[in-house]
């Protein structure tokens, strides 16, 4: 072990290592919580909305898919920002644009201004997948670092549950209007912005830049000797002060840019076109009690993420991308040809579950298929791409089944789900146990 990377000065014992990593993972968990707390209710407080602000079918898409729109413009922004200005100031400023957000939904009254506020926190997801995965990424150990970004998407997805069950008993039992719904979201954010002031700059990024004694000081301090070893192993000529996003489309980026951003696509777009309207779509399938499938579905999904997260280091990342790909397309197959309630409900908890897969690995895979000097900007396109194809699912998804039927949506989600099954097959890398100098260099 060189001498360089050796203390200096009081450095904290392995355990207090080890707990900063583990603190660090909880601080990004508690950013995914709150992404998938705010979604998963919009559906259930939907119908009041539209009752009270007297909405159209065009209103119910532009608020329910406002999130995915402010999602595609503030990911690959803070990504920019993240890369340029560093992760520590993009980590506490997205949670401070959403704390601002979350409080003003207690107080409007109004389609333009709800839009607004839910752009904008959807701006502010944007920012947490563009900074937090790379974050984690550039602090974990090589051995554990797939399952801790997988614990991040298990957060998303409990979020996602929580707040749907949470939605549905508010607005049925106790009839609690919709504003204050909304505006509980205050809560898990006030208590995640309180808990990330004082995160430390990622070592690796520093490092992008050239500052290699800010960057060892905080590798010695945080990391254990072999990643503080790799981060001294990071060479300064793979990497630019000032990349951009055109370097997404160079040489060393290319195959990293289309896989993770064709996977995410893939994957988000007929989440969120079923499952922003699951107790319609079920209803329509011929499922009576939509609420009770969709909560079902939320429950199968979480129990996805958990498996990946389980299987990750032992089964490796490209198995665990292609075949729940694979697995998804066809049980959408299976639901676009069948009639029978019982088997369409056990194919939406397949898809359910191993779609859950699939998003939960490409929580995994950004800090490992871009270099650390576009590895925001990267997470940040490949998110907002996703996000276009869902805006546009989200928002057509109410005027397609009610102008043309459900099987349209289906079949629409099983063509993008078996290009990505393609492509994965075709360029889904393996880079299980592997330190980011080894993956790069």
């Amino acid at each position: 072990m060189e001498k360089a990377i050796r203390p200096t000065g009081v450095v904290g014992t392995a355990a207090k290592k080890g707990s900063f990593i583990t603190k660090l993972t909880w601080l990004m968990a508690g950013g995914m919580f709150v992404d998938g707390f705010v979604l998963g209710y919009i559906g259930m407080v939907m119908p009041a909305i539209t009752k009270d602000l007297g909405l159209s079918l065009t209103w119910q898409g532009l608020i329910g898919a406002a999130a995915l729109f402010g999602t595609l413009i503030g990911a690959p922004l803070g990504g920019w920002f993240s890369d340029r200005i560093g992760r520590k100031t993009m980590f506490t400023f997205d949670l401070m644009l959403f704390l601002i957000c979350s409080i003003a939904q207690f107080f409007v009254s109004d389609p333009y201004t709800l839009f607004l506020v839910r752009f904008l926190m959807g701006a502010a997801i944007g920012i947490e997948y563009a900074v937090g995965w790379p974050l984690l990424a550039e602090f974990a150990p090589a051995r554990i670092r797939g399952k801790l970004l997988c614990y991040t998407e298990i957060a998303w997805y409990g979020g996602y549950l929580i707040s749907y069950a949470m939605g549905f008993f508010l607005t049925t039992l106790w009839n609690t209007h919709w504003n204050i719904i909304l505006g509980l979201s205050t809560i898990p954010t006030l208590i995640v912005f309180i808990m990330r002031l004082g995160t430390p700059e990622s070592p690796r990024w520093l490092m992008s830049k050239g500052r290699v004694d800010e960057a060892k000081a905080i590798a010695e301090k945080y990391m254990g000797e072999e990643e503080q070893q790799d981060v001294l192993n990071q060479k300064h000529d793979l990497t630019k002060a000032n990349a951009g996003f055109l370097d997404l489309f160079k040489s060393r980026n290319i195959k990293g840019t289309l896989f993770f951003t064709t996977m995410f696509v893939g994957s988000a777009t007929p989440y969120f076109a079923i499952g922003f309207f699951v107790p319609t779509v079920l209803e329509k399938l011929g499922i009576k009690d939509g609420f009770a499938g969709g909560l079902f579905l939320n429950m199968l999904a979480v129990a996805g993420t958990i498996a990946c997260a389980f299987l990750i280091e032992k089964v490796g990342r490209r198995k665990m991308s292609i075949i729940p790909f694979l697995m998804t397309t066809l049980a959408l197959v299976v639901i676009a040809f069948v009639s029978s309630p019982t088997i369409i409900m056990i194919s939406f908890l397949v898809f359910s579950f191993v779609n859950a897969i699939t998003g939960t690995i490409l929580a995994v895979y950004p800090g490992e298929v871009f270099t650390q000097d576009v590895s925001s900007l990267g997470t940040g396109f490949g998110t907002s791409m996703s996000r276009v194809t869902a805006c546009i699912g989200t928002f057509l998804v109410p005027s397609i089944i009610a102008g043309y039927g459900v099987q349209v949506v289906i079949w629409a989600t099983i063509v993008i789900s078996l290009f990505a099954t393609i492509i994965a097959f075709l360029f889904c890398p393996e880079t299980k146990g592997k330190k980011l100098s080894e993956i790069f260099h």
